[in-house]
């Protein structure tokens, strides 16, 4: 990928104006990072910025698979807030150093079930995921499965770096059966459950699929109660 890199004297906020036309606070936060380090991708900001917005100074519960350097806690406590319950997760035994500082880190595999489960009952609950963990195709999937169902009503959750979903080391690929994208077909026809008569291929979980936006590497998803739809005429 280091034909996408951006040059290490180059301006970020800068690029994050001109070429995204984004002016935000989190563009700031990002752009004027002296902490930890903190790694990604321009369009991401903005992107950030529309689906986290809402969840801003609440008592939030956000998990964050993916420590690394613990910059990104950082950003996330800044951004959102002094209310918010902010958790990582990362294989890494040496992020357990962070823990503290931002948020709680816990070490342990996105793909071990009775790890997730241990780090969801610890938060009390579960508003927002944001997977930046592995990348594998196998853990993503995993990880989606386990946690969506435990997310509350109303939240989020974000897949991001999914640019790996056509590379073959993640286990993805253009063709691959296991490219996530195909996942986020299913839920979409999951979603439309209503239409056709093929039924659900993940039960429990694409029956409370509210909605499903792709961007570039990205998809989040919405998690809401199932409701049958309706429509209605109304005037003359």
């Amino acid at each position: 990928m280091k034909r996408f890199r951006f040059p290490d004297d180059g301006d970020v906020a800068r690029d994050l104006r001109e070429t995204y036309g984004y002016h935000g606070e989190l563009g700031a936060l990002y752009a004027g990072n002296l902490g930890p380090r903190v790694h990604k991708w321009h369009h991401y900001i903005p992107l950030y910025d529309r689906y986290f917005t809402p969840y801003r100074h609440k008592p939030l519960k956000m998990l964050e698979i993916g420590v690394n350097k613990g910059g990104s806690l950082q950003m996330w406590r800044r951004f959102f807030g002094p209310q918010a319950v902010l958790f990582g997760i990362d294989i890494n035994p040496e992020c357990a150093e962070y823990d503290g500082q931002a948020g709680q880190v816990r070490i342990g595999s996105q793909d071990d079930p009775a790890f997730l489960d241990a780090v969801v009952a610890e938060m009390g609950g579960l508003d927002l995921v944001l997977d930046d963990g592995s990348h594998r195709m196998d853990h993503v999937r995993a990880t989606f499965l386990h946690l969506f169902p435990k997310l509350a009503a109303g939240g989020l959750y974000m897949i991001e770096d999914l640019h790996t979903a056509y590379l073959p080391r993640f286990g993805g690929g253009y063709d691959a059966q296991a490219n996530l994208f195909n996942i986020v077909r299913e839920l979409v026809d999951d979603m439309h459950r209503w239409y056709h008569d093929h039924g659900q291929r993940y039960p429990g979980v694409g029956d409370h699929v509210g909605g499903v936006h792709l961007h570039d590497s990205i998809v989040v998803i919405e998690k809401t109660a199932p409701r049958r739809p309706t429509h209605s005429r109304v005037g003359g």
